[in-house]
């Protein structure tokens, strides 16, 4: 199968690429930084260096990989958890513009799409309903993750509090995700 991973150096994307490979998938991981590049290359990865606001690259890029799938693992939030004050309007673009852009770029190929299975911080959030909403309007799959924990995450070595899921576990829990038919899965520990 041929995956295109939005966001591929993400928390879950830099877990999820090998994951796929590993499978025999054949994957494009995509990202903003040209730093990236190097990196992706070496979880086996083909390099695509696009912002998901630049709608004309993305289609192309899109188009020119022929997916059988998109995997939607864009956020903009910081490294440091006390920051997301500061990144809700730059993440509540993403979920729209962002979201909106990725679905366009697919044009009906299955779009599996990163969500959260908690309040967010700043109390309930409309961007993350209109994100859920176009994701199943276009008949893809919304995956809503509990906190994740665990190397890299807010929570490097403590538990935060339910719903949660650590890092590595959300990551391979998504890869049988690739077939699944439209609709909300949610994803914590048990």
């Amino acid at each position: 199968m041929r995956v295109f991973i939005a966001g591929a150096t993400g928390v879950i994307g830099v877990r999820l690429v090998p994951l796929l490979v590993a499978e025999g998938h054949v994957v494009a991981g995509m990202s903003r930084s040209e730093q990236a590049a190097e990196k992706l290359r070496d979880l086996g990865a083909e390099p695509i260096i696009c912002d998901v606001y630049d709608l004309e690259r993305l289609t192309t890029v899109v188009e020119s990989f022929e997916p059988d799938v998109v995997v939607h693992q864009l956020t903009d939030l910081p490294d440091d958890g006390a920051q997301v004050p500061a990144f809700i309007p730059n993440n509540e673009r993403m979920r729209r513009e962002g979201t909106g852009n990725l679905l366009a770029a697919a044009r009906g190929v299955p779009v599996i799409a990163q969500s959260i299975a908690f309040t967010p911080v700043g109390g309930d959030s409309p961007s993350v309903r209109e994100h859920e909403d176009a994701v199943l309007a276009a008949g893809g799959v919304v995956v809503q993750y509990g906190l994740l924990y665990g190397p890299d995450t807010w929570f490097p070595s403590s538990l935060p509090s339910a719903p949660r899921i650590h890092v590595d576990d959300a990551a391979r829990r998504t890869v049988p995700l690739l077939n699944a038919p439209s609709g909300v899965i949610i994803l914590v520990d048990d």
